[in-house]
């Protein structure tokens, strides 16, 4: 009989105290990515980072000078298709990665006077 009652109370015990440490949930996925400027003029970029079901967790506009890069750090949902477009004047870059899968996602878009090249990979796969 006491039994039965104490292994209902290490199981209760065993629950809070996964939840207390956060065992079973998700942490938030994550993007890091990286606009570079290899042309001679800058540039006037629009970022904006959504999720398949959306949600908007970055939008940002920015000029980036000739030469130089601009870095993005972007806590984004624990799962689902993210994707990020940037956009100039007359070019975009777009990436896409799911954060079920891809806890830490790593992407560059390269702007040059004539061409925009978009490279990424996840960096920390759940």
């Amino acid at each position: 009989m006491h039994r039965r009652e104490l292994l209902g109370v290490a199981t209760a015990v065993a629950a809070g105290a996964a939840g207390c440490l956060g065992l079973g949930e998700t942490d938030p996925g994550r993007l890091d990515f990286t606009v570079r400027n290899d042309g001679a003029a800058p540039v006037d970029i629009d970022v904006v980072v959504e999720g398949d079901d959306g949600t908007t967790y970055e939008e940002e506009s920015d000029r980036v000078d000739a030469g130089v890069a601009r870095a993005f750090e972007v806590t984004v949902g624990e799962t689902g298709r993210h994707e990020v477009v940037v956009t100039g004047a007359d070019w975009e870059g777009r990436l896409a990665w799911d954060a079920g899968t891809c806890a830490l996602y790593d992407g560059t878009v390269a702007i040059d006077g004539e061409s925009v090249e978009v490279a990424g990979e996840c960096v920390d796969p759940q």
